[in-house]
């Protein structure tokens, strides 16, 4: 049985996923699998993953249902303990599964872990910000707290034991955006984060990517998913909350003003820094060209987000 199995869903990637995937077989550390789940690719991705020849390297293609439905494909193929995701345009540097095997050994009681990671834009590459004190080369968080700027947990940084996903469930196929958040949520319920201080993968920003677009945000139902726990749970309100801030901010760029007062009356506003109060005040065209500003400046590596 193999130490980590490492599942990596493909859907129309050609142009990167040769490179993630040789970012796995470069690794200095060799006992893994790897699990590659082509969701219904239209493109050459099929041709370009059948050209590798190792036998660590598992291939399934199925009808495309969405990156959630394939990495709880990956999961349930698992045979591993240990469960790593990696985007199949993203990509490890060399040391990352010999660091997570480091500090797993180091740590036997603790099943989350997670490194920081590095931005790569078309201009530069620069390390993300969280909200974390660097006392040593690592810190085990609360993920509620280490989140306030860069999310602690993302899913090509990250090691976690399957016991954890027996514990929480998989990730849910009903939510269409932000799918990976949620499981988040729900893991740092339940556990605390080992944070290693040590940048060991790199995403790769696309300003025309998913995950940029204005309507790309929390749905009704994750927050609706909540509701009672937060009320008991300040930090888990907070971060929901800054959550919300965004999706009112998106729903504003969009003119879906019924959403964005359904979701603003949520929010504590006290959960929120003045910054971003002020933000929630300005109309949509002065939000438009603030957020192509904060693209550009996230392009060219100067850019720290405000739409959270």
């Amino acid at each position: 049985m193999p130490t980590f199995s490492i599942v990596i869903p493909v859907f129309n990637k050609e142009k990167f996923v040769a490179k993630t995937v040789e970012s796995v077989l470069n690794q200095t550390f060799s006992d893994y699998e790897i699990i590659v789940i082509n969701d219904g690719s239209t493109d050459a991705s099929e041709n370009i993953i059948q050209q590798f020849n190792d036998n660590r390297i598992r291939y399934f293609s199925k009808k495309n249902e969405g990156v959630a439905v394939a990495r709880n494909f990956g999961i349930e193929k698992s045979s591993a303990d240990f469960i790593c995701f990696l985007d199949a345009d993203d990509y490890w540097f060399p040391r990352f599964l010999e660091t997570m095997n480091q500090y797993i050994q180091k740590l036997p009681e603790q099943k989350v872990f997670a490194c920081a990671i590095e931005i790569e834009t078309k201009k530069k590459s620069f390390a993300a910000t969280y909200s974390i004190d660097k006392k040593s080369d690592y810190e085990i968080v609360n993920f509620f707290e280490a989140s306030q700027k860069e999310c602690v947990l993302w899913t090509s940084s990250v090691a976690i034991h399957k016991s954890v996903f027996e514990k929480v469930g998989y990730f849910d196929t009903k939510i269409k955006h932000g799918e990976d958040t949620e499981l988040w949520i729900r893991i740092g319920l339940e556990y605390p984060i080992v944070f290693i201080n040590k940048v060991l993968a790199r995403y790769v920003f696309d300003v025309d990517s998913i995950s940029r677009k204005w309507n790309y945000f929390f749905e009704a139902y994750t927050f609706d998913k909540y509701a009672l726990q937060e009320k008991n749970n300040p930090k888990l309100k907070q971060y929901l909350d800054l959550n919300r801030f965004s999706a009112v901010i998106k729903c504003h760029l969009n003119g879906d003003w019924k959403t964005a007062n359904a979701i603003y009356t949520q929010i504590d506003l006290k959960n929120l820094s003045k910054k971003k109060r002020i933000f929630l005040q300005l109309p949509p065209i002065v939000l438009k060209l603030l957020l192509k500003l904060q693209l550009y400046l996230t392009n060219i590596g100067l850019g720290n987000s405000v739409f959270r």
